[in-house]
C-alpha cells in the first residue's frame, strides 16, 4: 500500500442526497468516513433536479395564476412578462447556497471529501483523479457507490444542437418555441413548465400516451389535459434529425412510427428528456465481475448489498427502479444503520413508496396501477373506485379553462385493502403524503370511509376528500354535533365532511 493512501471504515463514492445522507449517518455511529465528488455537492436532485425543478414549476405555477386571476375579479391585464434571466440567477444562487450547505454538513461531521473522479483499483481501494490535479488512492472497509444518473440524447444527426434535462438548467434565456421529446416525468414536467410560462410547445412521444409506467387513468387524463391546453402533441413519432438553419432556429425531422412519413418544425431550442443511464463507467467496477442489469444498473439485494462483498450501491445507480431523492436518502441511512450500529436487518421496504409528478395539474401515485392490481391478485379479487370531476377552484371559469381532477383507489381482497391510489388535480404531490402513511400501515377502503375530516375549508371540501374516499353522497352540516350524531347512527357509509357553510 502506497504511503499516499488514506485508510477509512465508510467510503462514498458521490456526494447527492443519498451519499451524504449515508455518510453522515455512518459518521454519527463512529465510523471514519471519506467521500468522494466530482461536480457540484448535492447530487442530481440539489443541482439539475427536484430543487431547481420545483422552483421552476412554482414559478410556472404563479403564471397559471395570473391567467385565471380575471376569472375571479381581478383586472390584471394579462400574464405579465416574465424576466427568465432574472430568474434564473436567483434560482442558480438558492443551488450554490444548497451546495454550501452540503459541504458545511460534511465538515460538521468530520468527513473528509475531495473532488475529483473515482476509479476502482482493487475491490476495497479506490484511486481518485482530483479535479485541482494530482491522486489520491483511498482504501475503505466499506464502500458506497453513489454516483447517481446522467441523461442521455439519442445519437441523431445535430444532436449537438440538442439540449438534455439537465441542459434545461442552463438556458440563459426563455425560448420562445421548443421540441420536447420524452413521455416520461422529466418530459412532462419540463414541456408543462414550459407552456405555462408562455413558450411554444412541441412535445414528441413514440406512443399515444403520456406517462406510460403510470396508472392508466393518468395517463388518459393528463394526455387529455396537455391537448386541451394547447400543448402541440406529436403522438407516435420521434425526432430523427436537427440541423441549425440560423437565425436562432433549429429545424426538426420527425418521424411518424407506423407510416414512416417525415415532417419538420421550426424551433428555437430541442430538449431530450428520453431516459438516464447510470453514472458508472468512470468507476471501472464492471471490471471486477459486479453484477449488472441489462440497462447497466448495478443489482442490488434488499440491503443494497451488490455481487461484490462489502460494495453498496443506492440511488439511480441501483437496479431497485425508484430514482427518488427520499428513497436514495432512507435507503443509505439504513445502510449505515446496518453496517455501523448493530442493526442487522435495517432496509427499506421498497413497497407503497409515493411518487408525485409536477405536471400541470399535479400527480401522485403510490402503490400498484390497475393492471399491476389485476395481474397481482386476479380480476375477482380486484375492486375499483374512481371518479373524474372539476374542483371548486375552477367554479369562476369558463368550461374551455377548467382543468380536471381524477382520482382512483384500488382494492384488493375480501376487506378491500387499498393497494394503490393514484390522483391528479391541484394540490395532489402534498395530499398523497397523508394516503401514503396511510396505505404504508396496511388501510383498508373501509378505514378510508370511516374517517371523518373536520374544516376543510378550501376545495378541499367537496372537490377532494368526498371522491377520494368514494362518498355515495355528498352531506355537509353547519354544526359539529349534529354531523356527529348522524354519524353515529349510521346515516350514511361514506364519510361527513365537516365545515361552517358560512365560511364560503
Amino acid at each position: 500500500m502506497s504511503s499516499n493512501t488514506k485508510e477509512c471504515d465508510y467510503l462514498v463514492l458521490g456526494i447527492g442526497s443519498g451519499g451524504i445522507a449515508s455518510g453522515r449517518r455512518a459518521a454519527k455511529h463512529g465510523a471514519k468516513v471519506i467521500a468522494i465528488e466530482s461536480s457540484r455537492y448535492g447530487g442530481t436532485c440539489v443541482n439539475v433536479g427536484c430543487v431547481p425543478k420545483k422552483v421552476t414549476w412554482n414559478a410556472a405555477a404563479i403564471a397559471e395564476t395570473f391567467k385565471d386571476a380575471p376569472a375571479y375579479g381581478f383586472q390584471v391585464g394579462g400574464v405579465p412578462d416574465f424576466d427568465w434571466p432574472y430568474f434564473k440567477k436567483k434560482r442558480d444562487d438558492y443551488v450554490k447556497r444548497l451546495n454550501g450547505i452540503y459541504e458545511n454538513n460534511l465538515n460538521k461531521d468530520e468527513i473528509e471529501h475531495f473532488r475529483g473522479r473515482a476509479k476502482f483499483v482493487a475491490k476495497d481501494e479506490v484511486e481518485v483523479a482530483l479535479n485541482d490535479g494530482g491522486v489520491q488512492r483511498i482504501k475503505a472497509k466499506h464502500i458506497l457507490i453513489a454516483t447517481g444518473g446522467r441523461p442521455m440524447i439519442p445519437d441523431i444527426p445535430g444532436k449537438e444542437l440538442c439540449i438534455n434535462s439537465d441542459g434545461f438548467f442552463d438556458l440563459e434565456k426563455q425560448p420562445k418555441s421548443i421540441a420536447t421529446s420524452g413521455a416520461g416525468y422529466i418530459g412532462v414536467e419540463m414541456t408543462g413548465m414550459l407552456h405555462a410560462l408562455g413558450t411554444k410547445t412541441h412535445f414528441f412521444i413514440r406512443g399515444d400516451k403520456l406517462l406510460r409506467s403510470f396508472d392508466p387513468m393518468i395517463q388518459d387524463t393528463v394526455t387529455q389535459e396537455y391537448e386541451r391546453q394547447g400543448i402541440n402533441l406529436y403522438k407516435g413519432t420521434q425526432i430523427t434529425k436537427v440541423e441549425d438553419i440560423g437565425h436562432g432556429l433549429k429545424r426538426v425531422t420527425y418521424q411518424e412510427t407506423e407510416t414512416k412519413r417525415e415532417s419538420t418544425v421550426e424551433v428555437e431550442e430541442v430538449l431530450f428528456a428520453t431516459g438516464r443511464v447510470p453514472e458508472i463507467e468512470d468507476l471501472k467496477i464492471a471490471d471486477f465481475g459486479i453484477k449488472l442489469n441489462e440497462k447497466n444498473h448495478i443489482v442490488t439485494d434488499e440491503y443494497q448489498n451488490t455481487s461484490i462483498p462489502n460494495i453498496y450501491a443506492i440511488g439511480d445507480v441501483c437496479d431497485r427502479g425508484f430514482e427518488l431523492t427520499p428513497v436514495a436518502i432512507a435507503s443509505g441511512r439504513r445502510l449505515s444503520d446496518r453496517l455501523f450500529n448493530n442493526q442487522p436487518d435495517a432496509h427499506l421496504e421498497y413497497e407503497n413508496i409515493p411518487s408525485v409528478v409536477f405536471a400541470h395539474p399535479e400527480i401522485g401515485s403510490i402503490g400498484l396501477t390497475e393492471p399491476e392490481a389485476r395481474k397481482k391478485y386476479g380480476d375477482d379479487k380486484i375492486k375499483i373506485y374512481k371518479t373524474q370531476f372539476t374542483a371548486m377552484y375552477f367554479a369562476m371559469m369558463d368550461p374551455s379553462e377548467k382543468q380536471p381532477t381524477a382520482y382512483k383507489i384500488i382494492c384488493a381482497g375480501d376487506n378491500e385493502k387499498v393497494v394503490g391510489l393514484h390522483i391528479l388535480g391541484q394540490g395532489s404531490s402534498e395530499i398523497l403524503q397523508g394516503f401514503g402513511v396511510a396505505i404504508k400501515m396496511g388501510a383498508t377502503k373501509k378505514d378510508f370511509d370511516n374517517c371523518v375530516v373536520r374544516g376543510i375549508l378550501t376545495f378541499l371540501s367537496c372537490a377532494i376528500v368526498r371522491p377520494l374516499l368514494h362518498m355515495p353522497q355528498f352531506l355537509a352540516y353547519s354544526d359539529d354535533e349534529t354531523a356527529l350524531s348522524r354519524f353515529k347512527d349510521g346515516d350514511s357509509t361514506g364519510i361527513f365532511i365537516l365545515m361552517h357553510i358560512d365560511a364560503y
